[in-house]
């Protein structure tokens, strides 16, 4: 496998709303940058300084945080009448990233799922989306595509038919897990969407055949959750980290699991040895910015 040419990330989410242990533990750990809830971002609006510093007393990059549709309950890209309202909340969040320094908003979907997007819903979604990225990219920020199990951008017609209308300001960030459960080939997508991958979630699936109902915790499996620390899960990362590779990329590759069964600090010391040991990356010898 070539050298992987990117850079190593962590997610804030392991931590729940604890923002200053994650900010604490993720740099203990060794890790250089992380994704924080956008919540948390929101609390700096107009006192951005204040977040870098925050930052840099931990020696920490701020690498985007998880927009789009998400952040209100019954938000959806298919539903015009809150388009005026997804445009503003990612404008906001992309003005207060780009004065700390941050590139990326992840375009999270909305929820709840209804079944299968319709064609027409994809159209609509498409609208959205594009006048998205065009608004964010303005501040230096993309809007980064990013299917999600369980919501109204799951399964790979529904990601082909989008991005086939989607404009060029539009980028992707793909998550191994949430790829991998919809059944996609992770890497085979990678490669599809080579010229848009711009972020990257690495995340582990304790099952691929796992239900909504199944989030937190796998029923049956108290021991694990349903993305589990990478490396006890059902996901075989090469293949991705080669896709990478192939590529060209050279971006963020954020570690993330939803859940711990221990501490967060034990579960991502889990994943960021997995990373440096099994996938040849480091994450404590180097600085990003």
């Amino acid at each position: 496998m070539n050298a992987f040419k990117g850079k190593v990330a962590v997610h804030g989410i392991t931590w729940g709303h604890d923002y200053e242990k994650s900010f604490e533990e993720a740099a203990q750990l060794g890790f250089r940058a992380i994704e924080p809830w956008p919540s948390f971002v929101f609390q700096f609006e107009n006192r951005e300084e204040a977040l870098k510093e925050t930052l840099d007393r931990y020696g920490l990059t701020l690498t985007g945080a998880y927009g789009g549709a998400a952040g209100i309950a019954g938000r959806r890209y298919v539903d015009p009448a809150v388009r005026e309202d997804i445009l503003d909340y990612n404008v906001r969040l992309a003005r207060i990233l780009s004065k700390c320094g941050a590139q990326h908003i992840v375009s999270g979907p909305g929820v709840p799922r209804n079944g299968p997007t319709e064609p027409e819903e994809i159209r609509q979604a498409a609208i959205t989306i594009n006048e998205m990225a065009k608004r964010t990219l303005e501040f230096g920020v993309k809007s980064c595509v990013h299917p999600h199990l369980w919501t109204e951008l799951q399964d790979e017609n529904e990601l082909d038919d989008l991005m086939a209308l989607c404009s060029p300001e539009v980028y992707f960030a793909p998550d191994t897990a949430h790829l991998t459960g919809a059944g996609m080939d992770a890497a085979a997508v990678i490669r599809r969407y080579k010229d848009r991958v711009a972020y990257v979630h690495l995340k582990d699936l304790t099952s691929k055949d796992a239900k909504h109902e199944d989030f937190p915790m796998l029923l049956g499996n108290e021991s694990l959750p349903v993305f589990c620390e990478l490396g006890l899960g059902t996901i075989d990362f090469e293949p991705v980290i080669e896709a990478l590779n192939e590529i060209g990329y050279a971006g963020w590759l954020t570690v993330e699991i939803d859940h711990s069964t221990s501490t967060p600090l034990r579960s991502l010391e889990i994943c960021r040895d997995f990373v440096e040991q099994k996938l040849g990356i480091p994450v404590r010898t180097a600085t990003w910015k």
